[in-house]
């Protein structure tokens, strides 16, 4: 599958603002299943760019502003080939084919930072969200184990969309009984740590149709044999084709499309982003 992805943002202010270092991080992450056909990327004010890989691998477009300005646009537009339409064609590890199981000696220590609890505060009501799928004995199919959470977010809880920043905390989610995308991935990723799991966040886009595409984010969790393997909450199925992740990262906060400053907060007015995908042929 071919998708072109076109990711405009503009920010308008009341008058002619200083801009600090931004951070961008919207071109897609290259593995064996996904390749850049083309990229191209606008930006104003006039400023000075550069391209660095942060510690997960993922790309960051540093930008620094030459002179202020009322409006800040950045324009992306990239070509992805995806190669993997299955999210199943994938065989476990035998060791890890039942849940519970140990992760190798040798994978551990990569694995910790994945595997701290973000909010450790939450603990109890995580610990009785989980309790109907795991009650802590006997074993189950791993994979049965996680799609039946991934659902469970998808059915339990309303989708809404946040204009907010951040995230909300499990707990936040839980008793609101609500979340967006983002809230959706965090509960899952804090999920999946109190299982002793591997779990990191995943910002990108995702394709439904020519009519509704949009920034997304959803979790990987890893598990030996298959490596980060993609569950979006948010619809209740694995990622595939049609998701494109742009970056990972062990905390949300580390994978924000766009971050950065400027020199007066009351000078903002208002924020558009547009996201379109198409297939081509």
């Amino acid at each position: 599958m071919r998708l072109k992805i076109r990711h405009a943002t503009v920010y308008r202010y009341s008058e002619a603002v200083h801009f600090g270092p931004h951070r961008l991080m919207i071109r897609p992450r290259e593995e064996h299943d996904r390749a850049i056909e083309s990229s191209m990327l606008e930006i104003f004010p006039p400023h000075q760019l550069r391209w660095q890989s942060d510690v997960y691998g993922n790309s960051v477009a540093v930008v620094n502003f030459l002179q202020p300005s009322e409006t800040l646009r950045i324009v992306s537009e990239v070509v992805v080939k995806q190669f993997e339409p299955n999210p199943f064609n994938f065989i476990l590890d035998p060791r890890v084919v039942d849940y519970p199981f140990a992760y190798d000696d040798e994978e551990l220590p990569e694995l910790e930072p994945f595997r701290a609890k973000l909010y450790p505060q939450d603990t109890e009501a995580m610990v009785e969200w989980l309790a109907p799928h795991w009650p802590g004995h006997g074993s189950r199919p791993t994979i049965d184990l996680l799609l039946g959470l991934n659902q469970a977010i998808n059915t339990g809880m309303q989708y809404v969309r946040r204009e907010e920043m951040g995230v909300q905390s499990p707990g936040e989610t839980l008793q609101l009984g609500s979340g967006s995308c983002r809230d959706y991935a965090v509960f899952l990723i804090e999920a999946c740590r109190h299982l002793g799991l591997a779990a990191r966040f995943v910002s990108g886009y995702v394709h439904t149709s020519d009519e509704h595409s949009s920034t997304h984010a959803w979790t990987e969790i890893y598990l030996p044999g298959a490596g980060w393997k993609g569950f979006d909450p948010t619809s209740g199925i694995l990622a595939a084709d049609l998701h494109v992740p742009v970056a990972v990262s062990r905390h949300p906060a580390g994978a924000s499309p766009i971050s950065g400053s400027h020199s007066s907060r009351s000078a903002f007015i208002d924020l558009d982003v547009a996201v379109k995908i198409e297939e081509l042929p």
